[in-house]
Parts: C-alpha cells; structure tokens; sequence
C-alpha cells in the first residue's frame, strides 16, 4: 500500500462523527461570520502560547501582514529574514513596500545569529527569525541582539504552533507571533486560517479593528482596513482539534525517534533535537546527497515524499530585484539542493516508519 506524505482523509474518517456535530451546530446559528466560537479559540490560543492576546485571522500570510504593519514597517524600510522559507514569508514584506534582507542559515535551516548584527542598518524596522519544520530558531541570541539595537521581532511560527524554546511556546518570545493553520499544519483547519499572538493591548486592539474592514460597530469606520478574520466554522473546527493537538505531537514526536533509530546516519543527515527544544515537528526534513533520485526511488516504492523548499527565495524570479544571485547564501542553498521531508503524520505505523528508513538506507547502499 502507498504510505501518503499527509494524511487528511484519515483524519477526516477520525473525527467526521465529532465534527459533523460541530459544524451543524455552526450552520444552524445565525453567526456564521463571528461569533462564539471566535473568541473560545483566541482565549485557547492566547492560554497555549502563554501570551496576553491572541486574535483569528483568514490566513498566517495575513497574520504576517497585519503584525508587520502595526510594527510600523513601510515602504523603504527593511525586514532581516531567511531565505528558505515559504515565500509568504516574504511576501508580505515585499507588498508593504518594504524590502527583504536575508541572512543565511545553520544546519537546522534555521536563521544563523551570529550574521545578524552585520545586516542590521538604520532602515532595518523589524526581524522576522522562521521557526521552519517546527523547530524554534535561537531567540535568546536573536533577542539579545534585537534588544541591543531597539528593533522588533516577529515570529514567524506558521509551523511551530506547539514547540518551545527554554520552555517558553512559538509566539511569546517576539513582540508578536504569526501562525498559519492551513490544512497542512498541526493544528488544522479546513480551509485556510491563521492567527496573532502578542502581549501589546495596542496592537492586539489594532489588529482586531483591522481585520475587518476597520468597522468600530454598524455606524463608525475608524480606520479602512481589511478583510483578514477568520468565519465561525474555522474556528469551531480549531477549537475542537486543539483537545488533540499534544497528543498529535507527542506521536510526532515519537515517530521521530523511531526515524533516529531505523535511518543510518552514515547516509542521511537531520539535526539532533536541543536540551532547550521542544520540536513539534511539521515536518521531518532530512538531508541527504543525491535527493531527487532517491525522492523518485521512494516515489516507485509507493512512499510519498516532499521539499520544502527546492529553489530559495531569493533566486525565485520574482526576487530578482533584489539584487541577490547564486553563491549569495551557501548554507541555504546547498540544503535547498539536499532536503527531503518524510512522512511524519500522526496516523503512521511502527512499520511504516520502519520500510520508509529501511528503504532509505538501501538505497544508498545501492548507490554510494
């Protein structure tokens, strides 16, 4: 049988009883764009990243947008990020007028500290670190540095609903959080969705005014905004999946080290998890030479696979002007041309992980 990279349609088989419940229970009240389930799920989310304020939005894109904004990033000014992330990670920065500054990565894809200083300048507005794969990027030297030069940051933690850093959840270590709950991720809607974090009441008060058309009640439009908010029904789908969120990542989890025990590490290579991280895993990204033909090797074994991502942001075309070319971010680049993610989802078996692994080693034992 194939093992699928995702699994939605297990999912759904899982949860249709419970959820058919809560979604006739949406569609027969008349609050189908707001309502109660809205303020349940930011209550929820703002107690699960341990912040004062959380607000719903349509999308983690928006959420980016709206936080950049309201940190006061505008046309000219620059945003220090990562070149290998999801392009909305930059984006946003492009459509607010502002222009991306890359610094490149260490071995977990993760924003590289020790280059930060150098790209800060005196139009630097905001720094935006990516916590890719569910793994946090290092927030205390990140933080240190932003405190140093006066400079916000903001989390992009679109893949790290869930994972900590000394203890402490993706979204509370910036001055705002960004999380996307696109079907792909560990908390999941069933459409597209997203949601903020932060512990300003300024912005938390902006971001709520904002995100729908800029409208104080029926009479008075204080500001023209946006149509960012998340409906009813995604939030009444969100607030029951967050009852099984840790029990979806601790099987991530576990499914991880079940990979560090089967996946012979002469071949493949993954970082090893840190005493401060808890990973939530998104996804399990290994690296590894010769990836496209061992992603079509696992492909003819009915073993589904992805990459994330195989061309860094800056040498898109739409990045070109930028000004950035080859050669100008090793570390991202050579990753981009050596990572592959295997199948992580919760719904695996012992033995799934077990032939994807072995299947793995024997390819290089094969081919190296």
């Amino acid at each position: 049988m194939k093992i699928p990279y995702v699994n939605l349609n297990l999912q759904w088989k899982k949860e249709k009883s419970s959820l058919i419940k809560i979604i006739n229970q949406t569609l027969e009240s008349d609050s189908w764009v707001g309502g109660r389930n809205i303020y349940k799920f930011e209550k929820n989310i703002a107690r699960l990243c341990k912040t004062k304020y959380a607000a719903s939005l349509n999308s983690g894109t928006d959420a980016l947008t709206l936080g950049l904004h309201l940190l006061g990033v505008r046309r000219g000014d620059e945003v220090i990020t990562v070149p290998n992330s999801f392009v909305a990670s930059v984006s946003v920065i492009v459509h607010l007028g502002a222009k991306p500054v890359f610094i490149d990565v260490l071995p977990d894809q993760n924003m590289n500290p020790e280059l930060l200083e150098k790209a800060i300048t005196k139009k630097t507005k905001a720094i935006m670190p990516v916590h890719l794969t569910g793994r946090m990027a290092e927030m205390f030297e990140i933080n240190r540095i932003a405190n140093k030069y006066n400079i916000p940051v903001i989390e992009d933690a679109a893949q790290a609903v869930g994972s900590l850093y000394n203890n402490k959840p993706a979204g509370s270590l910036g001055a705002i959080g960004c999380f996307s709950a696109h079907p792909l991720k560990n908390l999941n809607a069933i459409g597209d969705a997203g949601y903020l974090t932060t512990n300003n009441k300024k912005i938390y008060e902006k971001v709520i005014e904002l995100r729908s058309h800029g409208i104080v009640n029926r009479d008075i439009i204080k500001k023209f905004g946006y149509v960012s908010r998340m409906d009813n029904l995604q939030a009444a789908v969100l607030n029951y999946r967050l009852k099984n969120l840790q029990k979806i990542i601790e099987q991530r989890r576990k499914n991880v080290e079940l990979y560090d025990k089967y996946l012979d590490k002469k071949y493949v290579f993954f970082p090893n998890e840190k005493k401060h991280e808890y990973n939530s895993y998104h996804t399990f990204v290994i690296q590894v030479d010769k990836r496209d033909q061992l992603k079509e090797y696992l492909k003819k074994n009915k073993i589904m696979t992805a990459i994330h991502y195989s061309i860094p942001i800056h040498l898109q075309p739409a990045a070109k002007s930028l000004g950035y070319k080859k050669g100008s971010f090793k570390h991202a680049e050579n990753q981009a041309k050596r990572i592959l993610t295997l199948p992580i989802n919760q719904y695996l078996t012992r033995n799934e992980i077990k032939k994807i692994s072995d299947k793995v080693n024997i390819f290089y034992m094969k081919n190296l």
